[in-house]
């Protein structure tokens, strides 16, 4: 097991996985989520996603195909990144560079969601030598079983060591 301390020589826990750790094929995921009626209209308030759909139940009942407390997918995707920064990229993780997004379907107030990663690209960067670039599959998981999330995004981390 790897271990980390400060300058005091105190174990540091929490720290993410750098570029070695994630090799390509490897699978992980995090814990579970549920997504909360306060996460959605905090959500909303906070960033005007203000549509009908996400404010107003007598349109979800009366006029809207999905039928439910729906959520908007781009909350879903913001609280899984928070899932995997909390295992996976904390003082290891630099930037995000890019992603392809798909909701592959919808998701309610109450779902409880994980996500389930594959790392499907790993590669040194050729500017920095402590630096690697990781792609991953990230599969969005609710109670059911059912994906109702997927995103690759390309991120910029950490290595252990320049070799």
């Amino acid at each position: 097991m790897r271990t980390f301390k400060d300058k005091n020589g105190v174990e540091i826990v929490g720290i993410g996985m750098h570029y070695e750790e994630m090799p390509i094929g490897r699978v992980f995921r995090t814990v579970g989520r549920t997504i909360t009626e306060a996460d959605l209209v905090n959500f909303v308030n906070a960033t005007g996603f203000t549509e009908v759909l996400f404010t107003n139940q007598e349109f979800l009942k009366e006029e809207s195909d999905i039928k439910g407390r729906v959520v908007p997918g781009a909350l879903v995707y913001c609280m899984c990144e928070g899932l995997l920064m909390q295992v996976a990229m904390q003082h290891t993780g630099f930037a995000f560079l890019e992603m392809n997004l798909k909701v592959d379907g919808p998701t309610f107030v109450g779902d409880t969601v994980y996500v389930e990663c594959t790392v499907t690209e790993a590669r040194k960067s050729a500017s920095r030598g402590d630096r690697g670039l990781i792609r991953t599959t990230n599969r969005v998981i609710n109670q059911r079983g059912e994906q109702v999330l997927t995103y690759t995004p390309l991120r910029f981390v950490k290595r252990l060591a320049e070799s």
